[in-house]
C-alpha cells in the first residue's frame, strides 16, 4: 500500500521528517527519489535536527557518503547520483547494518543494492512550493511507521 503526504511548503516537510524521525530505530533505511530541487535534502535536514545533529547538513553529492556520529545514531546521507560504476564496490550494504540511519538521495539509480526491508518516499514537484510525497513501505515495521506518522 502507497501513502501520499502533501506538503506546502519547507515547513511541512522537515516537521514530516521530524515526525518520521520519532519512529527511527538502528538500521533504518530510507530511500529518497525525486527531480533536483523536489525537497530531498530539505527531509533530510528535518530528520537530522530531529536527531539533535548540530552540523549543517548539506547534499554530499561529490562525497557520495556524509556521516554524522553525533546525534541520537549515527546518520549516514547518501547522494548516488553521480555514482559511476557498480554500486557493490561502494560497500552501501555496510552502512546499512552499522546500527545507524541510512538516507539515501536518487536510490531509485542502485535498486539493486538496496536492503528488502526499507522505506521510499517519492517527492514529485507540483508547483514553486507544492511536493507530494508518496511512500512506498517495504516491511511491517516500515508500514507500521507510515500508519502511526501519515
Amino acid at each position: 500500500m502507497d501513502y501520499k503526504f502533501t506538503s506546502h511548503n519547507e515547513t511541512d516537510t522537515l516537521e514530516l521528517a521530524q515526525n518520521i524521525e520519532s519512529e527511527k530505530f538502528p538500521n533504518m533505511v530510507i530511500c529518497l527519489e525525486g527531480e533536483l530541487g523536489s525537497g530531498k535534502t530539505v527531509f533530510v535536514k528535518g530528520f537530522a535536527n530531529a536527531m539533535a545533529i548540530k552540523e549543517n547538513v548539506t547534499s554530499p553529492t561529490f562525497n557520495l557518503v556524509k556521516e554524522y556520529l553525533n546525534g541520537e545514531l549515527p546518520l549516514y546521507h547518501m547522494d548516488v547520483y553521480r555514482l559511476e560504476g557498480s554500486c557493490e564496490t561502494v560497500g552501501f550494504d555496510e552502512y546499512f547494518n552499522k546500527g545507524g540511519v541510512s538516507i539515501i538521495e536518487w536510490s531509485d539509480l542502485i535498486c539493486d543494492c538496496l536492503p528488502e526491508e526499507r522505506l521510499e518516499i517519492k517527492f514529485k514537484i507540483i508547483d514553486e512550493n507544492t511536493r507530494v510525497l508518496i511512500f512506498k513501505p517495504y516491511g511491517k515495521v516500515y508500514e507500521d511507521i507510515c500508519d502511526s506518522v501519515l
